[in-house]
């Protein structure tokens, strides 16, 4: 294997970027052309165990739930502008990671996860409120911080869901673990690497990578951890709920599903073909919101359909690098064989 060019990511720990205490780490993988791009920290439970306790101390004894809403935000807004400045290193990494288009991380997942963090380092107040009760009593709703919180992100939009995790967790005053999917991880860490030189407080934020099933569940089953936020398959949810449960965390799952797509008579027909095409092509089709099954109104059926196949006949497939392409390939081999093996029993019916 030509090793020239492959980057090599470390984990999140503390405040800085640390190699992994085992010195293991696995393989990227770009889609496009079946090459490895880059190599990233393979964490062992050691590991994972360093960064629930540096995110138990950072809550338990530091200064970032106590600082106020507008210097938390300054730190968000750091990261926002940090974002924007490294903009094609990060987008490129997201289309060889994830084989979406690279016009797509360009001018989608990039540009969105620079406002996230911009939205909520925007935020002026995150204060409670008085309640109206038919009673002699003074009612309030005190909004706190809930602790350490631990995330774990899919493989489909690593960039914006690393956003959407790790900004609202740090502006209402928590700590967190963060955990990108082993599948296509690599704009996370490197994302990592510019929140560490943002230089948030130690222990605040830790991002760790692992292949191991193992090390992957103890943060679902730490005692030290508050609360969970979990995107992905319903199968693993209900795993992560079960865990959970042992020690009464919050939690929030964000699991699978089949999105209806509904096209009515009176539509505008050339909207709600570009519409449905959208909704099921972007991002090669791997979205929990995909419009996955398509109802329309027997009166427009078959033209509708008719157009919709003549335009879905003229995408242009290729690699994911190329700004001409606007399907590119599946994440990775697996997932290919998984779908056509799914195509192929659906046709057998």
């Amino acid at each position: 294997m030509n090793t020239t060019g492959i980057q090599q990511f470390e984990l999140l720990l503390e405040g800085k970027m640390s190699a992994p205490l085992s010195g293991k780490y696995f393989d990227c993988v770009n889609p496009s052309h079946g090459e490895v791009f880059a190599r990233v920290a393979d964490a062992g439970e050691m590991d994972m165990e360093i960064a629930i306790m540096a995110a138990r101390l950072a809550f338990d004894h530091g200064s970032w739930p106590r600082m106020s809403i507008a210097e938390r935000g300054s730190y968000l807004l750091k990261i926002g502008k940090a974002i924007r400045e490294n903009a094609k290193e990060l987008a490129d990494l997201e289309s060889a990671s994830t084989g979406k288009t690279i016009k797509h991380t360009t001018f989608i997942d990039v540009p969105t996860a620079a406002e996230t963090f911009e939205y909520y380092g925007s935020l002026q107040q995150l204060t409670g409120e008085t309640i109206q009760v038919s009673s002699p009593h003074l009612c309030l709703v005190e909004r706190e911080p809930v602790g350490v919180v631990g995330a774990n992100i899919p493989w489909n939009y690593p960039l914006i869901m690393a956003a959407w995790k790790i900004a609202p967790i740090l502006m209402t005053g928590n700590t967190a673990i963060l955990r990108p999917s082993s599948a296509a991880c690599a704009s996370v860490m490197a994302l990592a690497k510019i929140i560490a030189e943002v230089g948030l407080p130690k222990g605040v934020l830790n991002i760790v990578t692992s292949a191991n099933t193992q090390t992957a569940r103890q943060m679902s089953s730490s005692s030290s951890v508050d609360m969970l936020s979990f995107t992905g398959s319903t199968k693993t949810g209900q795993q992560v709920m079960e865990m959970a449960a042992k020690n009464v965390k919050k939690l929030v799952l964000e699991l699978g599903g089949k999105s209806p797509n509904i096209v009515f008579a009176d539509c505008d027909m050339e909207a709600a073909i570009g519409g449905t095409l959208s909704a099921i092509f972007m991002n090669q089709g791997q979205m929990c919101t995909a419009g996955s099954r398509l109802l329309v109104e027997e009166k427009i059926y078959k033209e509708f359909v008719e157009k919709l196949v003549a335009r879905a006949k003229t995408l242009k497939i290729g690699p994911a690098d190329s700004f001409e392409t606007e399907f590119g390939p599946l994440v990775s081999v697996s997932h290919r064989d998984e779908v056509l093996k799914i195509f192929q029993q659906s046709k057998l019916g």
